[in-house]
């Protein structure tokens, strides 16, 4: 790549970014001690992704997907998910109208830019699997007709961890649609002090305000796209996706037998998209291989599956995927 096209991606990076950081300022006023959620929150969106969140109720997920939408000028709907719903409550359904004898198409929720999907595993499997259109070809369909979603369109779950009673697991074909999915684990000692004094003390009230609109998101994806990927980096993700599918030939002969099924091809392109939301987020017009690492756990977390010989070594996908990390060489 020659040094004045890079130049010229820099420059398109620096206009189209200008609102990472208010947004980011935006979510650090009223989410405390999430600041990685935070960053991968605003990359995963970036990158035109979905996200699934886990964690123990009360770490903010609910209260930081609803202050991003409040700072994007856009609709927003909060789903929460029980256990006796249908797919026609997300997608909507036809009404017989009874002066003009036909039916009448009523919208679902999922008519919006950004969805909150709260506790997505306490509804059944089918009303699961009612998002998989919506968030991978953009359009619902009810009845004859198939409706295309306004854009930017963000899926946002969260979810309990499966430990608890009254969950559902989620099919692997959804869970292959989300771009990432994060544990949230608590905050440390001073965040939780500052947390606990913001809430039990006298303040003002925090306005959000929106700072940026959907078509300045969409323009950023769009810059997004252009940014440089060098063969070596290239060579690198390959190596990381294809040594959770035969390890042996990647030199990690203990991870013979651990891992039943590897990432798939989808893991590839969004670790790619998803380390070029990053380098975005740092005004570069270049990834890294740090931009892999820093995003790739939140990848291949969930596209792993392991063998019931590792469940009973008590090993972890996370396990996995420090050792995937420790052993591939970085170019």
């Amino acid at each position: 790549m020659s040094d004045f096209s890079l130049s010229a991606i820099n420059e398109r990076i620096a206009k189209a970014s200008g609102f990472v950081q208010p947004l980011r300022d935006n979510l650090n006023q009223v989410i405390v001690g999430q600041q990685r959620l935070i960053d991968k929150i605003i990359i995963c969106m970036l990158a035109d992704g979905h996200m699934l969140l886990e964690g123990v109720p009360g770490l903010a997920k609910t209260l930081t997907v609803k202050t991003l939408a409040n700072s994007i000028d856009t609709n927003f709907q909060r789903i929460q998910f029980t256990p006796d719903m249908l797919p026609a409550d997300l997608i909507g359904t036809l009404i017989y109208n009874q002066k003009s004898g036909e039916f009448d198409t009523r919208k679902g929720p999922l008519f919006s830019n950004i969805i909150l999907a709260d506790e997505i595993n306490r509804s059944p499997a089918k009303v699961q699997s009612a998002l998989l259109e919506s968030m991978q070809e953009k359009q619902i369909t009810i009845g004859e007709n198939t409706y295309s979603l306004d854009l930017p369109f963000l899926v946002l779950a969260t979810q309990n961890p499966i430990e608890q009673e009254g969950t559902y697991p989620l099919p692997e074909a959804q869970v292959d649609r989300f771009m990432f999915k994060l544990l949230i684990d608590y905050p440390d000692v001073d965040s939780e002090k500052l947390l606990m004094r913001q809430n039990t003390q006298a303040r003002e009230n925090i306005n959000i305000n929106p700072v940026v609109t959907p078509d300045k998101i969409i323009d950023a994806q769009n810059v997004i796209n252009e940014i440089y990927v060098d063969e070596k980096v290239e060579d690198y993700v390959l190596k990381l996706i294809f040594a959770t599918r035969n390890p042996i030939k990647y030199d990690l002969k203990d991870m013979d037998g651990i891992i039943d099924f590897g990432a798939s091809p989808r893991a590839t392109i969004n670790i790619v998209r998803a380390a070029k939301a990053r380098a975005f987020t740092k005004s570069r017009g270049y990834i890294t291989p740090e931009d892999v690492r820093y995003i790739g756990a939140d990848v291949l977390r969930h596209r792993i599956i392991l063998t019931y010989e590792a469940e009973a070594e008590e090993l972890t996908t996370e396990d996995v995927i420090n050792r995937l990390f420790e052993k591939i060489e970085v170019p």
